[in-house]
């Protein structure tokens, strides 16, 4: 047994030191305080110097991790015709108009993602109040409206993560498994970390990556250097 897994909670916060760590470093650490018994997920929390109320200071985007989540995804795409057929030879769970619109509005939400045709949008705008509150609308912003959908597909199933600012400015995005090796966690974080400053608003002034935490699903926050990430993305 991992002698990590004798350990309580408390204790392995204190195998983290009141320092940042190098991402590598804490990509690391987040690998030897993992605990459970089961595969668990690594998620990348950043605290940002934006104003979410501001609208033009909402920080929303996507971003392709070069190794993918770990995680298998349940994919809807609202679309008809040619399209419709393009997004299930491209392997979509279910896709569909009308039928598919008003399956949902019955309750049915087995689906992780979910994609539209831009001319499908004005009927999956009725599902607003059911999708908007959980995550699941499409947007443009998020390369989730197009009627390229077997390429939007493909990069959902390859890797692509949304994120979206949360109050207080924090954004939180899933990394990958703690089973992963430590280079692909730490490739996979360079990626949200370089999509998520390139989505930096006009309007934010002064710092705007206050701080980046990594973490397990059980195991402790490890706070991440930001004025070493700072130079390595923009270098």
């Amino acid at each position: 047994m991992n002698e990590i897994a004798r350990i309580k909670l408390p204790d392995l916060n204190a195998l983290v030191e009141p320092r940042p760590y190098d991402l590598r470093e804490a990509v690391e650490l987040v690998k030897r305080t993992a605990y459970a018994k089961f595969d668990e997920t690594v998620e990348i929390a950043l605290r940002l110097g934006v104003d979410p109320k501001r609208s033009d200071q909402m920080v929303r985007g996507s971003a392709v991790l070069p190794h993918g989540t770990g995680v298998k995804v349940r994919i809807v795409v609202f679309a008809k015709g040619e399209k419709e057929k393009e997004a299930q030879d491209a392997g979509a769970d279910i896709a569909g108009g009308e039928e598919l619109v008003e399956k949902i509005k019955g309750g049915w939400l087995e689906f992780d993602r979910a994609i539209a045709t831009p001319d499908m949008m004005g009927t999956v705008g009725k599902l607003g109040k059911i999708l908007g509150p959980r995550g699941l609308m499409p947007n443009p912003k998020t390369g989730t409206v197009t009627f390229d959908v077997a390429k939007a597909i493909n990069d959902i199933r390859k890797g692509r993560v949304e994120y979206k600012v949360e109050k207080a400015g924090i954004l939180h995005v899933r990394v990958g498994k703690v089973s992963f090796e430590a280079d692909k966690l730490h490739d996979n974080a360079l990626a949200i970390l370089d999509s998520v400053i390139k989505a930096k608003p006009s309007t934010s002034k002064g710092r705007y990556l206050k701080s980046v935490t990594l973490s397990s699903t059980m195991g402790p926050g490890v706070p991440v250097d930001t004025t070493a990430l700072s130079k390595k993305l923009v270098a």
